[in-house]
């Protein structure tokens, strides 16, 4: 049995594994593996434990003669081609529900160091220009009492709008489908993304990476928005057309923006990285130590109930 491991993860996932077959690990450092490197890898592989950030193409998968299982740590599994999995019969696991608290945590930083900005404050420090108080140095904007728009109210689009209760923040929200529990508990409503656009201070994505949701906030989308209004990006970058928000945050189209992942990630658009209106993260926002050492957890157990002929405990729909 040969398992693939295409990145080092926490000792407390990897042990069971070896002791069940062969184990190769991945290279801890950067670059991320393209996807040759990756197909390469996965040649001779009966299972496949992947990271959110390595691809596993369509191709990697056909030239792997002997796999039989893929499984990866992320709550999202778009950088698996799950399509050409099936058509082998190869299983594939994800690790919903288990970073939504956590990064919600980490969303609603993000949001507030946008909002009251945090980023240029910080570097201003740094830089040695701080010279005292004054009472219209980095101005920002309010969060308390704003209105939230919520674009995607799923599992952490609702654990972060509880966190916005805590901020007396007005709650709107879009999706595919209501989401009448949220309503209930959040006091939130139920809006087109139009007016979600227009009348929020803060835009929060919580989609997943679908055709119908790639570029869902282009150039069109942002002219909706207030100019004092900040968008907030944690889901996937290809969510946001990432030229149009460099645009429209030199033009002043909106106030701020506040991202943790990219179109092309790890690659950062290079008008993004000259402004100062924008704070940006290294994909974050579940980056904790026990949520992190969780999700490595919970992989490594679909790999062990699929080598022991069980249920899959999270096996893609």
């Amino acid at each position: 049995m040969r398992i693939v491991v295409t990145r080092p993860i926490p000792d407390v996932a990897l042990a069971p594994l070896r002791g069940r077959g062969d184990v190769a690990v991945g290279p801890a450092e950067p670059p991320i593996p393209t996807p040759d490197e990756v197909r390469d890898a996965i040649r001779e592989a009966d299972v496949v434990y992947t990271l959110p950030a390595n691809p596993v193409s369509g191709d990697a998968i056909r030239g792997a003669r002997k796999l039989r299982m893929i499984a990866t740590m992320g709550t999202g599994y778009d950088n698996i081609d799950v399509g050409a999995a099936k058509e082998r019969g190869i299983p594939v696991t994800f690790a919903p529900g288990i970073l939504d608290e956590t990064t919600a945590d980490g969303v609603f930083a993000l949001l507030l160091a946008t909002a009251r900005r945090l980023g240029e404050a910080e570097r201003f420090v740094r830089a040695g220009k701080f010279r005292g108080w004054t009472p219209t140095m980095f101005l920002g904007r309010d969060v308390h009492h704003a209105t939230l728009g919520v674009v995607g109210m799923g599992r952490i689009g609702r654990a972060l709008s509880r966190r916005a209760k805590g901020f007396a923040m007005r709650i709107l929200y879009t999706d595919a489908r209501r989401n009448e529990d949220a309503e209930r508990e959040l006091g939130a409503t139920f809006v087109p993304l139009d007016q979600l656009l227009r009348e929020s201070d803060v835009v929060t994505l919580h989609v997943p990476l679908l055709p119908e949701t790639r570029h869902l906030i282009d150039a069109a989308a942002l002219r909706k928005m207030k100019r004092t209004a900040i968008l907030i990006n944690s889901s996937r970058g290809p969510v946001v057309d990432e030229k149009a928000l460099a645009e429209a945050l030199r033009e002043g189209v909106i106030a701020g923006a506040g991202l943790d992942v990219y179109e092309r990630e790890p690659s950062v658009e290079p008008s993004l990285l000259a402004l100062e209106n924008v704070v940006l993260l290294p994909h974050i926002a579940s980056a904790s130590e026990a949520t992190r050492t969780r999700m490595a957890v919970r992989a490594t157990e679909n790999i062990l109930a699929f080598l022991d002929g069980k249920p899959l405990l999270d096996p893609v729909p």
